[in-house]
């Protein structure tokens, strides 16, 4: 809020009154330093998978975890509040994505499993992470734990349990994207950041829509993470039901109320997809998963594989992350082709 102009010699009386009686008068600088910490923006309170989370100030060494969650942080310049980043290798070219600074300006402190030990080593004060995308029961590394020596986490919305055992999700997928966008603008005093974000990956996603096919016209999709025996595949919550969705698609597994899930390849047959997406990444990169797709027996007559319609997506496109508006385009634009 802009300051009202008022004359000095009022001001200076001001001061001098203030000043007799006792009380502090700040000087520019330290209104300056104020401003700066945030004061009169925190306390803040903000909603993350069900729970009610105060903060009283801005977390200064936060620790993310996988690639998604990292360019969410890096969206929003949040680069020097962070300690550093855990993410394995095959996450494809880091250094053409839009937030490539942020990568050049923050530590990889791994290219293995987040741990307990790793975070107490960065004195994080703060983990953002998710259930399955670092969280674990499992693995021992849970926000509870990380409670217990004073670690504070923020959850991936995506990966919200929705109380029916460890199935996730609480909320469409880019409404989970956002959510997130806003609780860090909140938390980390960038709410202007986090809506402009918000204002321009819906405008992206409208205009992808605009042109995308509709009605009888959307082609049946199937998305294929991974897996020989059975594959893995996205529900509902996870972030390939939106992409395929607003882009033009009839997202086969829509019916599953979970994020990433083990379907059976009958059940693929069954609705057979004309389109099937590839979720890129892992040493088991798109062409091998290609050619598994077109070799694979029981898929032969699965209208995808018999017209060649099998399009490729990355790891961190499919992922809730800031890629999701760009890879709604490109696969509306892809279903549009293959569609016309």
């Amino acid at each position: 809020m802009p300051e009202l102009a008022r004359p000095a010699a009022f001001a200076l009386a001001a001061a001098l009154l203030l000043t007799g009686c006792g009380a502090d008068v700040p000087t520019r600088q330290e209104e300056k330093t104020a401003a700066r910490n945030g004061n009169g923006h925190y306390p803040v309170t903000i909603e993350n998978c069900g729970e009610s989370k105060t903060y009283d100030k801005a977390p200064q060494r936060v620790v993310t975890n996988d690639v998604g969650i990292t360019e969410i942080m890096f969206a929003l310049g949040l680069e020097d509040h962070m300690a550093g980043y855990v993410m394995p290798e095959d996450k494809g070219d880091l250094t053409t994505v839009p937030w490539k600074d942020g990568y050049r300006k923050t530590k990889w402190l791994s290219k293995g499993r987040i741990n307990k030990e790793l975070v107490i080593e960065a004195r994080a004060d703060l983990v953002f992470a998710g259930w399955n995308y670092g969280f674990s029961e499992g693995d021992g590394f849970t926000p509870a734990e990380l409670r217990r020596v004073g670690i504070d986490s923020y959850l991936l919305s995506e990966s919200c349990r929705n109380g029916r055992g460890k199935a996730r999700g609480v909320m469409a997928p880019l409404d989970a994207l956002y959510t997130d966008l806003r609780n860090l603008g909140r938390i980390f005093d960038v709410e202007d950041r986090a809506e402009s974000l918000v204002a321009a990956f819906r405008k992206q996603v409208t205009e992808a829509r605009a042109g995308a096919p509709k009605g009888a016209d959307r082609p049946r999709v199937f998305l294929y993470d991974d897996g020989r025996d059975k594959p893995l595949t996205s529900g509902a919550y996870a972030g390939p039901h939106d992409i395929i969705t607003k882009a033009g698609g009839d997202h086969i597994m829509k019916d599953l109320q979970d994020s990433w899930v083990t379907v059976g390849w009958e059940t693929v047959v069954d609705r057979d997809p004309e389109v099937i997406v590839i979720n890129d990444y892992s040493d088991t990169g798109a062409e091998q998963k290609k050619k598994f797709l077109k070799s694979y027996p029981p898929l032969a007559d699965v209208s995808a594989v018999k017209n060649d319609r099998i399009f490729v997506l990355d790891y961190a496109d499919l992922v809730e992350s800031p890629r999701n508006p760009a890879a709604i385009g490109s696969l509306a634009a892809y279903l549009k082709k293959v569609t016309s």
